[in-house]
């Protein structure tokens, strides 16, 4: 990067903005001299990196199927989602891809999966665009503007010193961000049509958490019984009353963990003898049998206080400590269900049905309960299945949940804010041209040879830069989590919001603009009317960065994506030391991969708003962009199919944000232009990007306004039982046409116009065009395959139990332990019936070698199986 790194308000400072101007119209040749070296420099090694990586994928992929295939033949997915495969050869996963449709990740994995490849499919689309219509027009305005820059950086703004030619850069921003705003109001409108869709859909429209609402702040003036109808109003059927339950969950971590313990030395004892009997049947023959009293020496010795004190058997102290431990939990759960007439946190309350439950979400009933405050948590959330609820954080009073809440956000505050002295200390790597010649200690950089150079100034800094920031967003969750989010999804919404921050601030603007957050965010605070100027000065000198930090991600991170050599590691690794007892492995065998949509949405979003930032600036950015995300979405293409099983499902909320965050590069962009015409004092294009601007917040408002509603709740019209004929979306008139009717009306409306285009052109462009129509409730629901799928059925103890703390309905865990040889299994299974301890060794045994193996193949009849419940 060719910007300066300024760490004071100083001398420095002083001279950066004195020469910003003449920058503006003049890159310095010497210093921009390098930009070519370091983007081939990135390019070479991160080229080299993914082939090798892809040719190794290619080759372990087949025998570690575990890792890179579980979504076609793992038991954990019912065959019918799971991913055709129709051989096991090297290449047949490329053939399946090719053929498979991501709609295949909608009706058969996940409804957010889908929406992240379309996010993806997105913003591919929105680079590739941008690139068709900025550089057959920018890059020749700007080889030939008369300035004095070279190599890449000659297609750049900054090689441009006649004015007359800035009105190509207004006219060519204003189709861009015009299309990229229409472009985000489409995709918005689609995607209302689709959760409606979806939503209501008989599959997910009889779930029980379709028809449940969760108060966090309820009313408890009234007593227990009886108050049902009075506070939930007349339609709620049925109630579960969340409470303090901090003892008893402490109580029940312990029971479960001295069960754990009790397994793992059982089976290390089974271990013991085994291997022991296997070595003296290799020295005496088969026949060998261990005496009672060699197998007595075996077992396993507990002492009060490690090394010292009274030596017990260790298998019988567990027993005993596991029973007490199970007397301790039951006797609290009594107390703690006496004390739910005295202390309620929150309450699940069940609704006759999905429109009840949303006239109770909205607020629009009959009961005493009050409309949800306008303040910045809810206190109440619709459609959360019992899985997502994070049950320690339903107890805390709301007024503790506010000031949790906003101690996490002066957190994340200040470590986005700090973190940009390691952001400034990484853009200066980047700049060592500037800093060898200003300090006489770093004058040795200069006699480094290009290549070396090249991959300081081109490979290192972005290399640096996606390592640190990957531990970000585990940190940031743990944050939310603590801060009271009162399920798994608030909090993962939580953590795309601050991650997003994150990323545009220290990943954008603090490495474009060359300073750290320390100097840029006080005084863009105090004088915001710099904000245009500021990145007028910067953003032009900073391309070179963003141009290698594509290539390093979309290369090198992408076959790294697919590669996981990480994953591959760490599951053989654990599965060969740690894990040592048949719940292990099997916990670890049917583990499938998750994704953590707070993290990755961001990190996407921010690199479109890069591209859109620099699309008039240094467009050859964008060009880049589309070719790194399309990488990205292909190994992610890849994961989703054969990989991942998505754990949280947000419907589609991540993408919604996504969407309007996106506009933060139009704004950036904007402002950067607005900037860049002030510096040349070209009055008319400054004006043409002030209107430009300001357009863009109308715009804004206008959106938000009216689509927020429609993406936070069902709209009643849609709602009406019985109602197949439902109103489109937003109740336009020409919604209520069938798919048909729609194509028809579209033909008529340009034959009308004189244009005589064919059918099969018309539709995709009517489609595009016309989302108003094409994304209606009545369409989108012809989208959806699978929502005519019989509806859930539900035991009365599922449903008596749905979302009762797991504390108050969780029994003691199954000992389940190897059969071996030896017959010791059957010996510890009777000992522990004896102590009303349930144990078995169904499934799973120890093999010649003393290694524990369970039964793979048959899953569904293991003891520890639990069928899922759809909720």
């Amino acid at each position: 990067m060719d910007s300066q790194i300024v760490l004071s308000h100083g001398s420095a400072w002083d001279a950066q903005q004195s020469s910003a101007s003449h920058a503006a119209s003049s890159d310095d040749v010497s210093a921009n001299a390098a930009s070519l070296p370091a983007v081939v420099a990135a390019f070479i090694p991160s080229f080299v990196t993914a082939v090798l990586f892809m040719v190794i994928f290619v080759v372990i992929r087949k025998p570690f199927r575990r890792i890179y295939s579980p979504r076609t033949y793992i038991d954990l997915v019912p065959e019918k989602h799971r991913t055709p495969s129709a051989s096991t050869s090297h290449i047949d996963w490329i053939r399946a891809l090719a053929k498979l449709d991501d709609k295949f990740i909608l009706e058969h994995s996940s409804l957010d999966g889908y929406l992240f490849l379309r996010f993806m499919r997105t913003l591919i689309f929105i680079c590739f665009v941008g690139s068709c219509i900025t550089w057959p027009i920018l890059f020749p305005v700007n080889a030939t503007g008369g300035g004095r820059a070279s190599q890449l950086d000659k297609l750049g703004f900054g090689n441009v010193s006649d004015q007359s030619r800035l009105w190509a850069h207004v006219i060519v921003a204003w189709v861009v961000y015009a299309f990229v705003m229409f472009l985000v109001a489409r995709e918005r409108l689609w995607l209302v049509g689709l959760r409606q869709a979806w939503e209501l859909s008989k599959a997910n429209a009889s779930r029980l958490s379709s028809r449940t609402v969760l108060y966090l702040d309820p009313p408890k003036v009234a007593p227990l019984d009886g108050d049902l109808h009075l506070n939930y109003g007349q339609e709620a059927r049925r109630q579960w009353v969340i409470t303090d339950t901090g003892k008893l969950n402490v109580l029940v971590s312990t029971r479960d963990s001295t069960a754990n313990k009790l397994e793992s030395t059982e089976v290390s004892y089974l271990r013991k003898v085994n291997r022991k009997r296997a070595r003296m049947a290799k020295k005496q023959g088969s026949d060998a049998i261990l005496s009672e009293d060699a197998i007595t020496e075996l077992r396993p010795i507990h002492k009060d206080y490690y090394v010292f004190g009274k030596r017990t058997d260790a298998i019988d102290h567990l027993r005993h400590g596991l029973q007490e431990a199970a007397r301790k939990v039951e006797e609290n759960r009594q107390s703690c269900t006496a004390d739910i007439h005295h202390n309620r946190s929150a309450v699940f309350v069940e609704y006759e049905s999905q429109a009840a439950a949303q006239r109770a979400y909205k607020g629009n009933t009959t009961s005493h309960i009050m409309k949800p405050p306008n303040i910045s948590i809810p206190s109440r959330l619709i459609g959360v299945p019992p899985k997502e609820v994070i049950w320690n954080n339903l107890a805390i009073p709301h007024a503790i949940r506010i000031s949790r809440k906003s101690a996490a956000n002066v957190i994340i505050a200040l470590l986005i804010f700090f973190w940009s002295f390691i952001s400034a200390f990484v853009g200066s790597i980047s700049n060592v041209n500037y800093l060898s010649d200003n300090f006489e200690w770093l004058r040795w950089i200069q006699n480094l040879p290009d290549p070396i150079l090249g991959l300081m100034t081109g490979l290192l800094p972005p290399l640096i830069t996606s390592l640190l920031s990957s531990y970000v967003p585990i940190f940031m969750r743990y944050i939310a989590k603590k801060s009271g989010e009162p399920t798994t999804v608030t909090a993962e919404l939580q953590v795309q919001n601050w991650y997003f921050l994150f990323q545009v601030i220290q990943i954008f603007l603090v490495t474009a603009l060359s300073s750290s957050a320390t100097a840029f965010i006080p005084e863009i605070i105090s004088q915001p009317h710099q904000i245009p100027l500021t990145l007028a000065k910067n953003l032009p000198k900073s391309s070179k960065f963003y141009l290698t930090y594509f290539i390093l991600q979309g290369l090198g991170s992408s076959a790294k994506n697919v590669l996981n050599y990480s994953d591959l590691f760490q599951y053989y690794f654990f599965d060969r030391t740690v894990n040592n007892t048949p719940r292990k492995k099997y916990s670890q065998y049917t583990s499938l991969k998750g994704i953590s949509w707070g993290k990755v949405y961001p990190k996407f979003t921010n690199f479109v708003i890069i591209a859109l930032a620099y699309a008039c600036i240094s467009p050859l950015v964008l060009g880049l962009a589309c070719v790194g995300l399309a990488l990205f979405y292909a190994s992610y293409r890849h994961n989703l199919f054969f990989v991942i099983q998505p754990k949280l499902e947000t419907k589609g909320r991540c993408y919604t944000r996504s969407l309007s965050q996106i506009l933060t590069g139009v704004y950036v962009g904007e402002l950067a232009l607005i900037g860049l015409m002030g510096l040349r004092k070209a009055t008319g294009p400054s004006i043409l990007m002030g209107v430009l601007f300001i357009g863009t917040i109308i715009y804004n408002h206008v959106m938000n306004r009216y689509l927020n509603p429609l993406e936070d709740r069902l709209p009643a019209r849609l709602l009406s039982e019985g109602n197949d004929e439902a109103e489109p979306l937003l109740a336009a008139e020409e919604g209520e046409a069938s798919l048909d009717e729609a194509r028809e009306r579209s033909r008529l409306q340009q034959i009308g116009r004189g244009a005589h285009i064919p059918q099969q052109l018309l539709d995709p462009f009517a489609r595009f065009f016309e989302p108003h129509i094409y994304t209606s409730h009545n369409i989108m629901r012809g989208y959806l395959k699978y929502s005519d799928l019989d509806e859930p059925k539900y035991k009365d103890e599922d449903l008596e139990t749905a979302y009762a703390n797991p504390s108050l309905t969780s029994k003691t865990p199954k000992i389940w332990l190897p059969s071996d040889d030896a017959g010791l299994s059957k010996k510890e299974i009777q000992a522990n019936s004896e102590a009303d301890i349930a144990t078995t060794d169904y499934g799973a045994w120890l093999d010649e070698k003393g290694r524990v193996r369970f039964d793979e193949e048959n899953l569904r009849q293991l003891p520890v199986w639990k069928d899922a419940v759809p909720y």
